[in-house]
């Protein structure tokens, strides 16, 4: 998968890889040059006493040192726009990829998870690109030169480079070896640690409500005691790595002068040729010191690939379709036939044979009890599930057939629980039409019962919102998300259980005022309080994932024991009716 991966996202920065591979290969080559002309001064100029070839050769060394430095700091500049490049490009595909995901595949991988896959593993991969640009093409070319030149310089010694190479390379591959299912268990570690601390800052307020800090830090203190371990075991088998190869590259060294010096007193080889030997065998032993850095970085960055690749992989249970509809004829109106749903591995369907029609200009209200269904039966009609079994149409159109942008166009959705972006009042209210006009929001904010406390916060409009609506109440932030969906003019709105946080005065007004400003539009409302629903059109009782019971209110009060049973857990009959 890294390979896929760097192949797939560097294709087209392969201009900058070129300038990193032709200014690395003059590094290479200068710095496989310089030995040999340190040779030269010691044996031709120092050992002759020529003076001028010294300083000639010294000022060509000096030369060759400064182009060296410049291809390097050039090498690594294109290297690391390529890197950021990529990094920049990966997240973007993760984004773009979770943006497709319905709710299904958003829980199975879970938000701290992808939160860590789009940030903590593709600098894993950029990272590895960099040094990659930095190390890898200068270590190669180095070994391959470094052992070329030095055969040159004296074959009897390059023996000991047979020796040392595969020794270095055997103890670095058994010490990697160790090193790849930790750094996979790390990103693991990872993700939990960034669970953990999602939910305790979502939930600060639950915690600090139920006194649960000290709970909730040693929990916390689990998750980081665990990255803490598993990063010093892997951190123990990489300090072991460096003293291995300096071992091998200093005990080469005292080789290569033991064995040298006999080879200068017999007048077999020169001092200038033991000292260009002794300096390719660094560079090729160094090289191959620069491949462990690569060594350590790429079993880390080959997990955070396949964790990156996973994603991007994962196709959405919700697929768009090969030839959508791109226009309707209707206002909204919508069915659904014999709906049924159940979660993956799951052994009872959630929902069954949901059958009913929601027309425009009418107000249809769902209501059941806790875990009866409505929720996920809300999920079904924007599409963000897809139906198991039966249809789902809007406008007598399946919702599978539909070109996505135009459902979703079509539809007002106010969650369960209301979000609002940080920004402004402004910006949340423009987040489903971007030209609305400044009369647009306020009258929408008037509708949803919200003019007044815009009006007084400082700035109005522009007034901040924190992320999440956290500066703002519950019920005046349940009216900013009805304001949102009021804004777009949709055909069909759906409230999934929006006006729980309003007393019942502004629920009352509300309702009244959603009637006389939703243009005939087609109204779906799921609740849990009777008094929401009681002038709705048709009310559908919701039951183990059944409808049990269809009427007006007054019908269900003499028909449905299940809705009568849920109004008298509220208030007695007679008050409601």
């Amino acid at each position: 998968m890294l390979w896929k991966l760097l192949v797939r996202y560097l294709r087209p920065h392969r201009r900058l890889l070129v300038l990193v591979v032709v200014f690395q290969l003059a590094q290479s080559i200068a710095s496989l040059y310089l030995p040999t002309l340190n040779a030269d001064i010691i044996d031709e100029g120092v050992a002759k006493g020529d003076t001028a070839y010294i300083l000639s050769t010294g000022a060509l060394m000096l030369l060759i040192t400064l182009v060296q430095i410049a291809c390097a700091i050039t090498a690594v500049y294109f290297g690391a726009k390529a890197a950021m490049a990529l990094g920049r490009d990966l997240r973007g595909a993760v984004f773009s990829r979770v943006g497709e995901f319905s709710e299904q595949e958003v829980t199975r991988f879970g938000a701290a998870s992808l939160i860590t896959r789009s940030t903590n593993d593709v600098q894993q991969v950029q990272m590895l690109v960099l040094m990659t640009s930095t190390l890898m093409i200068t270590a190669p070319i180095l070994s391959i030169g470094g052992i070329i030149m030095a055969v040159r310089q004296d074959v009897q010694l390059s023996w000991l480079i047979a020796v040392a190479v595969p020794v270095l390379l055997v103890a670095v591959g058994l010490i990697v070896s160790r090193m790849v299912p930790l750094f996979r268990l790390m990103q693991t570690r990872i993700d939990a640690v960034n669970r953990v601390l999602r939910e305790q800052l979502t939930g600060i307020r639950v915690v600090r409500a139920f006194v649960r800090e000290d709970v909730e830090s040693r929990r916390f203190a689990s998750a980081n005691a665990d990255v803490t371990d598993t990063a010093l075991r892997a951190g123990r088998l990489m300090a072991l790595m460096f003293p291995v190869v300096m071992l091998v590259l200093n005990a080469s060294s005292v080789a290569v002068i033991w064995f040298g010096s006999f080879r200068i007193e017999d007048g077999s080889m020169q001092v200038g040729t033991l000292i260009a030997f002794l300096s390719y065998l660094m560079q090729i032993l160094m090289a191959v010191m620069m491949a462990t850095f690569m060594a350590v970085m790429i079993p880390r960055a080959t997990v955070s690939a396949d964790r990156i690749g996973e994603v991007l992989e994962t196709e959405s249970s919700v697929r768009p379709p090969e030839h959508p509809v791109n226009e309707t004829i209707g206002h909204g109106e919508l069915e659904l036939r014999g709906v049924g749903f159940a979660y993956p591995g799951a052994e009872e369907p959630v929902l069954s044979d949901i059958s009913f029609v929601a027309h425009s200009g009418q107000t249809t209200a769902i209501i059941g009890s806790t875990g009866s269904g409505k929720t996920t039966l809300v999920n079904l009609m924007p599409r963000l599930f897809d139906a198991t079994s039966g249809s789902v149409l809007v406008d007598g159109v399946d919702v599978k057939e539909l070109n996505p942008d135009l459902l979703w166009g079509h539809i007002g959705l106010v969650p369960q629980k209301p979000y609002l972006f940080s920004g402004t009042v402004r910006s949340n209210l423009l987040y489903g039409k971007p030209d609305a006009t400044e009369d647009e929001l306020w009258l929408a904010l008037t509708t949803a019962q919200a003019r007044d406390f815009v009006a007084e916060m400082d700035g109005g409009l522009d007034a901040p919102i924190s992320q999440g609506g956290t500066n703002v109440s519950g019920g005046q932030r349940q009216r900013l998300a009805i304001a949102r969906a009021l804004v777009k003019r949709p055909e069909l709105y759906i409230f999934d259980d929006s006006f729980s946080s309003l007393d019942t005065a502004t629920d009352a007004r509300l309702r009244l005022a959603l009637k006389s400003n939703t243009d005939g539009a087609t109204m779906v409302i799921i609740a849990q309080r009777v008094s929401s629903i009681v002038e709705a059109d048709q009310i559908l009782v919701l039951d183990d994932g059944r409808i049990v019971a269809q009427g007006t209110h007054e019908e269900l009060l003499e028909t449905s024991e299940t809705y009568q049973e849920i109004v008298s857990s509220q208030l007695a009959a007679e008050e409601v009716a």
